[in-house]
């Protein structure tokens, strides 16, 4: 079972090893800290396996925290911007990335955001297809955006955010 939690400093280390599985150019503990404990506007969740392994159940214990995904947002006037996502690749295509999504969605809502954006990589056609399915168009490109290759990244906005909480499994 998955749950999705707010990210604390005590992830870092898990999100870091997802990040650099994930992202050519991963992000640094530092920045994790920062936006955590300094950036106000920053909005970061973790998608946690809460099985328990064997001896674990056997015990009695409960389980050890199993960071699978993270995301962040910032949340700048009315907008939400995605600034990150990522899914350990043993835990990709079983719909974490996508509870990551609706539940920083959901949180932008509630702080009173109406549109969210994000780049995405033109290659990435499996991420763009999940933000299609809540509601993203493509609205341009950032030409060499990506420093590791020079790939475009693809603008992606959906305006309001309520139109994409109907395609909610």
């Amino acid at each position: 079972m998955t749950t999705i939690e707010p990210m604390t400093l005590a992830d870092i280390p898990q999100v870091l090893a997802i990040d650099r599985l994930s992202f050519p150019l991963p992000w640094s503990e530092i920045s994790y800290k920062k936006e955590l404990t300094e950036n106000t506007n920053a909005h970061f969740f973790v998608a946690v396996d809460g099985e328990r392994t064997g001896w674990q159940q056997w015990l009695g214990r409960p389980p050890q925290r199993r960071v699978i995904g993270f995301m962040g947002y910032w949340h700048i006037v009315d907008e939400a911007h995605i600034s990150t996502i990522a899914v350990h690749p043993r835990w990709r295509r079983r719909g974490a990335g996508e509870e990551l999504l609706v539940v920083a969605l959901k949180h932008a809502l509630s702080l009173g955001a109406v549109m969210a954006t994000l780049e995405v990589r033109e290659s990435n056609k499996a991420a763009q297809a999940l933000y299609r399915k809540y509601g993203f168009e493509e609205v341009g490109r950032r030409k060499h955006y990506y420093r590791d290759n020079g790939e475009d990244a693809v603008l992606m906005t959906v305006q309001p955010i309520r139109v994409m909480m109907n395609a909610e499994r």
